[in-house]
Parts: structure tokens; sequence; C-alpha cells
């Protein structure tokens, strides 16, 4: 099997009252980064990146099992080959 490097993005509806914390817990797992807060709506976009699709299901549980956490969407996935030029 060959690596891939593999990226998603996802919508993840919280607690309004919860945003930070859920914020903080999101970025300190691998890989994760949350790209865009919207307080109001309660809504944050995270991008995940990783070396295989295992890990980024279990990233997305991780997620889905934060305190505060309603719902989790996948938006996006992507997987390339390493060195794989987009065209």
């Amino acid at each position: 099997m060959e690596d891939l490097w593999q990226v998603c993005s996802l919508v993840v509806r919280i607690k309004k009252q919860q945003i930070s914390a859920v914020s903080e817990a999101i970025a300190r797992l691998a890989g994760c980064d949350v790209s865009l807060s919207d307080a109001d709506a309660g809504t944050l976009i995270v991008v995940i990146e990783g070396e295989s699709s295992s890990r980024l299901l279990e990233t997305i549980e991780s997620v889905r099992n934060i305190a505060g956490v309603l719902a989790v969407s996948l938006a996006y996935h992507q997987q390339e080959q390493p060195g794989e030029d987009a065209p």
C-alpha cells in the first residue's frame, strides 16, 4: 500500500457558550486546525491532515466526542500521493 496524503474539512456545530473550549480541544488534536470560528452561529470549520483515511476517521471521531459538540459534517476530502502535482 502506497503512502497517501489525506486532507478533509469539517463543519462542526457546537453549543455557543462552549466555542472557546471546543476550539482549544480541537486545536490540540494532531493534524487539526480550526480555520474559521463563528461564535454567533455556533459553527467551526476544521481542517484535518493525515497519512491515512483511518487516521482521519479516528480524528473525526475524536472531534465528535468532545463535550459541547452537537454535530460534525464532512465537507471535503482529498487524497494524493506525496509529490503528486495538482493539474
